[in-house]
């Protein structure tokens, strides 16, 4: 029986080749979209949660209530680890990580790597194994480093790296005590090394204190320890350690590590629904809709050619079929065809795999030898074959055998069909795709086309690296004498980071009330010419001619209105144990988030405090080629700092990058948008080429009585284009909604106008029209003597 239903099937593919290439060409992009979509969901969804003790592993916030509302952050005090333990009985242990970016020598070979300074317990809280090397132990000596299999082999190639002496920036020698398997593309933690926390402190840097928020900290529980009760004890330790704590009445809580990449995210302090799992929930449907609109076009077509199989359905019900056999029958022939399409959608996900991944920034994979990838292959094609034919087999089926035998089962076209609903279902799809991927690009460039504040143009940076900070003062002359740099300033961050803010300045008049949060900038001086910042008040910093700068202080507009100064200048802020006078204030600049309104900047003179000098930035002449400056910046940096690359970034690719998940997101819409439509072609291609078979004799009549091609060509393409306008009706309250829930994210955002929804409507129809021209055309240029030499 079975081998039966697969010989028919086979036969009903050969006979009807155009319709079997629709269907299955329909199906299997459907199914790659679908799969490729589904591999970027489960590669999110599984983001740190193989750890061993993931449902232990809690990281540590802050909580505190700021400008009349609660804000939430991820990264907490540095002491608190050490308190967590010494204070709360639930806690098994906790570590610190943080960051760090350092060169690697071995004899002649340097290499910069990216990695982590991690407290000791980091290798036996998460599951990163070690090939070579104790967990308990690899960690505990000052001077001891473990490196990934990755950056073992590009120092040491195939040699043993255990027990080998590394230079770390020039300064110390480390010796390899593990070597780390490469993490897998699903965690958060990216490291090339880590090192011990306890190089903080060889490296001169005194853990910062109990005010001060820059360490991502991570507490494991007990087995079987209450989290409410931790919590609870957790919630006023910061408190307790710290005066300034107390006074704003800040508090910490415990977050799941397993919740963390997907859910982190808080208005006021309660989780919102803004975080990563909306894209994942987003993408979802997507991937949805992507295959059931495949499967659609499967249904249409199907049924649309129901008068070429009622006659076999009619003589197999005459000779005993049971319905059931035939629902059996055609949902058979459809999984064969869902099979085959199966293994052409593998072979498209296949090839465009290594596209995706580098624009997903993901390194997905299908594990080709395990069992499980193809049960869960073969899985999804019986999903997809028995959700295509499920309709077209009860709809076949369901014939009576007297009227298919005495040809009159047709009826006549009903005003709604399951088949136009279908279509209508379809398009309706596409255009909300459409429309948002029209409104996020809009939102894009109304983001970009906004005023930074500052000049951002041949304006570049360099990380304060090796003997940087030490001959800052002749790299920064012969910078300027070579003509190469117009203007060169030192600062704390990047033009286009916030590396530190902070709370509890202190000046005349202030509200004892206010809890405003300032970014802070460090310079020395400068920073105004360098950056091209505009100044409403005042003045640069000028250490030459004013040598009292390094406490001075510019503000910006934003800190103005809260400070409320009627007259800024000479004004004292008090802030990180220094008295700073203000000598000037800059319009408002971006510093952060383009999207956001701007926020209070202080920007601090060179008077040493926790803050340290981590960027050089460099206004390069416009009157030189820009390969001619880099070129001769790249031979002053290399000479007074030879052992380090030349490794400069650009302000206004930094600025651009901050666009990348937007872009991102748009791109794939107007993919997704774009495979919707030409799935949603390809079937409406073929209801024309059947529309246009089954009305053969129709058409030839009306050409021998004088229709025109145009009068053809209408006839055939407006019922079609119907259930297109219908589909932009049904489309257009959806994609509003959807897109202004979207863009309420955002403070600094577009309107959504009118035009948008026309445009879409405009491109719908168009692309309709000309997917139903053809064959329309086709038909009314047909010599009408072929069509009735039969009557």
């Amino acid at each position: 029986m079975i081998k039966n239903f697969f010989k028919i099937a086979y036969r009903n593919v050969v006979r009807s080749k155009g319709f079997s290439f629709l269907n299955i060409t329909g199906l299997a992009i459907g199914m790659a979209a679908a799969i490729l979509i589904l591999l970027w969901i489960q590669n999110e969804v599984s983001v740190d949660r193989f750890h061993t003790n993931t449902e232990r592993i809690y990281r540590v916030w802050n909580r505190v209530v700021e400008d009349g509302a609660i804000r939430c952050s991820s990264n907490v005090s540095a002491p608190t680890a050490r308190a967590v333990e010494k204070d709360l009985p639930e806690v098994e242990r906790a570590v610190r990580v943080t960051r760090s970016s350092m060169l690697f020598s071995v004899g002649d070979k340097k290499i910069v790597k990216s990695g982590g300074i991690v407290d000791t317990g980091f290798l036996q809280m998460f599951s990163f194994p070690l090939l070579k090397g104790d967990p308990h132990t690899a960690l505990n000596d000052m001077h001891s480093v473990v490196l990934t299999e990755k950056t073992a082999k590009s120092i040491f190639g195939n040699d043993d790296p255990i027990g080998k002496t590394v230079l770390l920036d020039n300064k110390d020698n480390f010796t390899v005590s593990g070597v780390m398997k490469d993490q897998p593309n699903n965690t958060v933690f990216n490291f090339d090394y880590i090192l011990p926390w306890s190089y903080i402190k060889l490296d001169k840097k005194q853990d910062l204190g109990w005010n001060d928020n820059s360490t991502r900290t991570y507490v494991m529980l007990k087995q079987n320890a209450s989290l409410a009760s931790a919590n609870a004890k957790i919630k006023g330790l910061k408190q307790k350690y710290s005066d300034e704590a107390r006074k704003m009445k800040w508090e910490l809580f415990l977050y799941p590590l397993e919740r963390s990449y997907l859910y982190a995210s808080f208005t006021n302090g309660v989780e919102d629904n803004n975080g990563r799992s909306k894209f994942i929930q987003l993408f979802g449907i997507i991937a949805g809709f992507i295959l059931l609109i495949a499967c659609i076009n499967f249904m249409n077509l199907s049924t649309a050619r129901s008068e070429k199989r009622a006659k076999e359905v009619g003589i197999r019900k005459v000779v005993g079929a049971q319905k059931a056999s035939l629902v059996l029958q055609f949902i058979g022939e459809s999984v064969f065809l869902s099979f085959l399409a199966g293994i052409i959608a593998i072979i498209i996900v296949l090839l465009c795999l290594p596209a995706y991944n580098q624009f997903t920034e993901k390194q997905l994979a299908i594990a080709i030898s395990d069992i499980n990838t193809w049960l869960l292959f073969t899985g999804f094609i019986l999903f997809t074959g028995l959700l295509a034919g499920s309709y077209p087999a009860f709809f076949l089926s369901s014939f009576r055998p007297v009227k298919v035998l005495k040809g009159t089962f047709k009826k006549a076209d009903a005003l709604v069909t399951p088949r136009k609903a279908l279509v209508v279902l379809q398009f309706s799809f596409a255009i909300i795709l459409i429309i948002c991927t029209i409104i996020v690009k809009q939102q894009i460039d109304y983001a970009r086309s906004r005023e930074t504040g500052y000049n951002k143009y041949n304006l570049v940076y360099h990380m304060m690296t090796g003997d940087i900070p030490k001959n800052y003062t002749l790299i920064k002359d012969e910078l300027l004498q070579s003509g190469v740099a117009i203007a060169v300033t030192k600062t704390n961050s990047p033009l286009t980071d916030r590396w530190s803010d902070g709370w509890g300045q202190n000046w005349k008049g202030k509200d004892p009330n206010d809890r405003t949060s300032f970014d802070r900038l460090l310079e020395d001086e400068g920073l105004g010419k360098t950056a091209g910042l505009k100044f409403i008040q005042g003045r640069d910093l000028d250490l030459k001619q004013f040598p009292t700068d390094s406490t001075g202080l510019i503000i910006n507009e934003s800190a103005l209105k809260i400070m409320k100064f009627k007259d800024p200048i000479g004004q004292v802020v008090s802030d990180l144990g220094v008295d700073w006078h203000i000598v000037g204030v800059v319009k408002d600049f971006i510093l952060t988030n383009p999207y956001e309104p701007t926020r209070p900047i202080l920007i601090c003179g060179a008077k040493p405090s926790f803050m340290q000098f981590n960027v050089i930035q460099m206004k390069f002449s416009g009157q030189n080629p820009m390969a001619d400056n880099l070129k001769k910046a790249q031979a002053i940096f290399q000479k007074y700092n030879p052992q380090y690359p030349f490794d400069y970034k650009f302000v206004d690719e930094s600025y651009a990058e901050k666009f990348d998940n937007e872009k991102r997101q748009g791109t794939l819409a107007a993919l997704f948008a774009g495979l919707t439509i030409f799935i949603s072609c390809l079937g409406l291609f073929g209801l024309a080429s059947y529309t246009a078979e089954n009305r053969i004799k129709e058409i030839g009549v009306r050409k021998v009585l004088g229709a025109s091609v145009a009068e053809i060509t209408t006839l055939l393409t407006k019922d079609f284009l119907v259930l297109v306008a219908i589909s932009l009706i049904v489309a257009t309250p959806i994609a509003y909604w959807a897109m202004n829930k979207w863009l309420m994210g955002y403070t600094y955002r577009v309107n959504i106008n009118w035009w948008v929804f026309a445009l879409a409507g405009i491109l719908s129809l168009g692309i309709a029209l000309l997917t139903v021209s053809y064959q329309s055309v086709k038909a009314g240029l047909a010599n009408p003597v072929k069509s009735l030499r039969a009557e």
